[in-house]
């Protein structure tokens, strides 16, 4: 089978990106993996699958991590999402609809950027008391469509994201989910910089949109600083957090505005 793809990024986050609106596709997990394999296929973060919505939104959201398996949102591939489905559009709109698992979510083109409305956050613990061999600094809890740990630390080019971030996933404080690992450090007022391990990639990212609005909520939780946030990533971009804090330690209003770009497109037998 022939199958026709176009490759995009958001931020460096990779995907692959097929339209499936006749839903002729099937794809396996083990083929996911395979077209997501950046040695034996095309090479990705993750497959955005673009399908027919069911609940009144102008598309059907569906994400695979690198592993094959299917996740409830991606930050950056909902930007990317939102690119690629206003250009599928008769006339390009300013606005896109999508179902997620995550919730219905809406995308935005502003500029040159893409900005996602992202779902209302939850399951909030500024320090979960989870230990890690070693490791001081607390481990906070925030789901933001996926679940995220965030810790604060001084030195973030000299921290092991790859070792800490597994250990982290793998938790049993977060069990049997598992969570994505992040680390962050405080650049300057509203401005952070984050490294991302991502669960079901299982390694480190150049970016991770949800990474990036959870270390941007828990910074504002930690120091008080008003939204917007600007979060910098390993890929070199800067993006921007905006939300509304309710002053319970919840959130509303949360955006997620930043870069997304094709790459190329082709076929590729699978």
């Amino acid at each position: 089978m022939l199958l026709h793809f176009y490759k995009m990024n958001g931020a460096g986050n990779d995907f692959v990106v097929v339209d499936n609106r006749d839903l002729a596709l099937q794809l396996t997990g083990e083929q996911i993996a395979l077209l997501c394999d950046r040695h034996r296929g095309i090479g990705a973060d993750g497959l955005l699958a673009v399908e027919p919505a069911e609940q009144g939104a102008d598309f059907k959201f569906r994400y695979y991590n690198a592993d094959g398996g299917e996740a409830e949102m991606c930050g950056n591939g909902a930007r990317c999402f939102g690119r690629f489905t206003s250009a599928l559009m008769e006339i390009e709109p300013d606005r896109v609809t999508f179902e997620t698992i995550a919730g219905i979510l809406a995308a935005e083109i502003v500029d040159d950027h893409i900005r996602i409305a992202m779902s209302d956050p939850k399951d909030l613990q500024m320090e979960t008391g989870a230990q890690l061999p070693g490791w001081e600094s607390p481990l906070s809890f925030i789901n933001t469509g996926v679940p995220h740990v965030v810790a604060f630390v001084d030195d973030l080019a000299g921290t092991d994201v790859f070792a800490l971030g597994r250990a982290i996933r793998h938790h049993d404080a977060f069990s049997p989910a598992g969570t994505n690992a992040n680390f962050a450090t405080v650049l300057a007022p509203g401005h952070i910089a984050i490294r991302t391990y991502e669960r079901g990639v299982e390694d480190e990212t150049l970016a991770c949109g949800t990474g990036m609005v959870a270390c941007a909520l828990i910074h504002h939780l930690r120091s008080g600083d008003p939204s917007p946030i600007r979060v910098d990533v390993k890929g070199g971009d800067t993006l921007e957090i905006g939300f509304e804090a309710v002053g319970d330690g919840s959130f509303k209003e949360v955006t997620l505005t930043g870069p997304a770009d094709f790459i190329f497109e082709g076929d590729i037998e699978i």
